[in-house]
């Protein structure tokens, strides 16, 4: 009979923040993958508890390596529990190996849940929470970081972010660069913590403020693109767009449908403004030929 993977969730800042089934399962499971060992045996400490199975590290720099190893264990019955420094492991931590692993080997996973800086931040922003997707980490070159940037540029749910607080200031700027320097966003330092901070308002004055040196964990908070209204474009040019599509093979009404939906107009409009420079065209040939 195969084991549990167990991953769970630690707190983010305050210790009294760590749910009660995460000491039980520090105290029970037959092996817990750290990764860091050192805040591992501070947290231990702090909640009072002495794991009964053997720690191991699992790191970025091991986790290729050691992943294969914990799902034998698990495979031989064996209870892991896998903790990260903070939060739920595989969000931006090590984990998704593992859990990868194990799934394709048919071995339970469950989840101790836990505090969540994404969560947390997002919920604290004053920003829309219907709707959101996480990134992660921005890439620390510049060019590849504006580039990741550019193409969330449209996208209309609220972005979150992990960033280190000696980057954050060149971020901002490159969020204001590429979103907008009046869009708005949450910068949420030392979540839960005794220096907890939150700095609201648009890109570039907060890119302004973290000029000035950010110390902390850092999550930021983006407002998603606003919605973009009906383009403005005149008859003439839907005309135009309507006989491109045509002189490339698409029936009329396609054509005046695509154009439509492109510009964010009803179909009915570009209709008219088809009919309308059709006619315009058969009364010019009118004239030219009574002329002659």
């Amino acid at each position: 009979m195969t084991g549990t993977l167990v991953l769970a969730g630690t707190p983010i800042g305050d210790i009294s923040d760590a749910p009660p089934r995460l000491a039980e399962e520090l105290a029970g499971a037959d092996v817990v993958a750290a990764e860091d060992t050192r805040r591992l045996r501070r947290l231990t400490q702090a909640l009072g508890v002495t794991p009964k199975g053997r720690v191991v590290s699992y790191f970025e720099g091991n986790e290729t390596a050691r992943t294969p190893e914990l799902v034998e264990e698990l495979a031989a019955g064996a209870r892991v529990l896998l903790v990260t420094d903070a939060g739920m492991p595989s969000v931006s931590d090590p984990g998704y190996r593992l859990v990868a692993a194990a799934v394709e080997r048919d071995i339970r996973v469950t989840a101790v849940p836990g505090p969540s800086a994404v969560l947390t931040a997002l919920a604290l922003s004053g920003l829309p929470v219907d709707r959101f997707c996480f990134e992660g980490f921005l890439p620390r070159k510049a060019g590849e970081r504006l580039g990741r940037l550019r193409e969330v540029a449209d996208e209309r749910r609220t972005l979150v972010y992990f960033e280190a607080p000696h980057r954050l200031d060149d971020t901002l700027a490159a969020m204001a660069e590429a979103f907008g320097a009046e869009r708005r966003a949450a910068v949420c330092r030392e979540l839960t913590k005794t220096y907890e901070e939150v700095r609201r308002g648009p890109l570039a004055e907060l890119a302004v403020w973290a000029a000035e040196g950010v110390r902390g964990e850092i999550t930021v908070v983006v407002e998603g693109a606003p919605e973009k209204g009906p383009e403005e474009i005149d008859d003439a040019e839907l005309v135009r767009r309507v006989r491109v599509r045509e002189e490339a093979g698409e029936r009329r009404k396609e054509a005046i449908a695509a154009v439509a939906a492109e510009a964010g107009l009803p179909k009915r409009q570009v209709f008219d403004a088809v009919v309308a420079a059709k006619n315009a065209g058969n009364a010019g040939n009118t004239r030219d030929a009574g002329a002659r």
